[in-house]
């Protein structure tokens, strides 16, 4: 059994990841102004980059340059096939940044590093994005009758900017799956299709496929890409969907009851707290209730109200991870304490999923050692 966890005091705090003039702002802006460089100033900057490696040597300098260049011939790629969507020139010049530390490298060293980066690129931004994978969870509670089980499948970060294979992927594994309840934790649309009447439609297009006999439940995400008035229109005139705004609603099936807590999600736990506390005031202690909120960062307030489940999402899993070290990013307030998977506080089980999909803007439509996923929790009683 986790134990409960201290909870620092945000309220004095200026900036928060996940919301306008949030610290990842200035990088993105940075990424847009590399990405309007003309192509032709952007092909000599990359060899002015491999010059700094090789200085000494102009033939290797420009073989560099040439799996530069092959970066950014593939990133260029992925929206011609479909995959992704992308700008290419802020990944492709983060790509050769870094390559640099292998370009010391001795001969043949060298080139076996560089070769093996563009095997890296093709999976990470290619493969790995696009290999959705089902995660199963058990969760037992003394609140629940030993006799039944409730199937909960937990959507998260779908980031759509176009319908790929991987969202038609998604609506199959719904419809295999056959949830008793589906609840969706935020994020419809990326950063660069927040107003985007196209990418509107095709999240339409999703939703209208989600589907379970207890209901399809969904809550916003952050407030720069899930803003209330996009919001609204994506789930305009779709009756298979109920947003939950603050609510709690309460579910029955045969002799299992529980509640669903929904709240929006404004990444401030001093704001956040005290709504979450009235709703869940408002429930019996001793029924089973589940959180569904965007971010983790609400996590140990939850705790101390006694939720018995948490579903979240927004890190992505930091979308790259390391061996030994797992994120590299998470823009949570708790660093990586909360990055993906499940966690124990106390009597609360939270778990963050990995998402569906990628942030937008300039950053890299990449994963790596950290694959896509929907979350299946099969809950009973002990």
């Amino acid at each position: 059994m986790g134990s409960l966890m201290s909870r620092p005091d945000f309220s004095k705090r200026k900036s928060f990841p996940g919301t306008h003039g949030g610290s990842i702002e200035g990088v993105l802006r940075t990424a847009d102004a590399v990405e309007r460089i003309p192509a032709i100033l952007f092909a000599v900057l990359l060899f002015g980059v491999s010059l700094i490696s090789i200085p000494a040597s102009w033939q290797q300098a420009f073989l560099l340059w040439g799996f530069f260049l092959a970066d950014w011939a593939l990133l260029r790629t992925l929206p011609l096939t479909g995959k992704s969507f992308g700008p290419a020139k802020p990944s492709t010049l983060l790509l050769a940044f870094l390559r640099l530390p292998f370009a010391l490298l001795p001969a043949p060293w060298l080139w076996i590093f560089q070769g093996l980066g563009s095997v890296l690129v093709i999976y990470g931004f290619w493969i790995e994005p696009h290999s959705l994978r089902v995660t199963r969870q058990i969760l037992s509670s003394p609140k629940l009758p030993a006799e039944t089980r409730l199937r909960v499948l937990h959507l998260a970060d779908l980031h759509l900017e176009r319908i790929t294979e991987r969202e038609r992927q998604l609506n199959r594994l719904i419809h295999d799956l056959q949830p008793d309840v589906i609840l969706f934790t935020g994020d419809f649309l990326s950063l660069s299709t927040v107003y985007d009447p196209k990418s509107w439609a095709d999240v339409r297009t999703i939703l209208k496929d989600w589907h379970a006999p207890l209901g399809v439940f969904v809550t916003t995400g952050s407030p720069p890409v899930d803003p209330p008035e996009v919001v609204e229109h994506l789930l305009e005139g779709l009756p298979n969907i109920r947003c939950l705004h603050g609510e709690r609603v309460s579910l029955t099936r045969d002799s299992l009851q529980f509640d669903i807590v929904g709240l929006d999600c404004s990444h401030k736990p001093h704001v956040d707290g005290p709504k979450l506390a009235t709703l869940v005031g408002e429930g019996s202690h001793s029924g089973f209730t589940l959180l569904a909120y965007h971010s983790p960062d609400l996590a140990p307030e939850a705790a101390e109200l006694g939720v018995d489940l948490m579903l979240s999402g927004h890190t992505h899993g930091g979308q790259v991870r390391l061996p030994l070290f797992g994120a590299l990013y998470t823009s949570s307030l708790y660093g990586k304490r909360f990055e993906a998977g499940r966690y124990q506080l106390g009597n609360t089980t939270l778990y963050v999923s990995r998402g569906i999909g990628i942030e937008g803007k300039g950053s890299p439509r990449v994963r790596f050692l950290c694959p896509p996923e929907i979350v299946l929790w099969e809950i009973g009683g002990e």
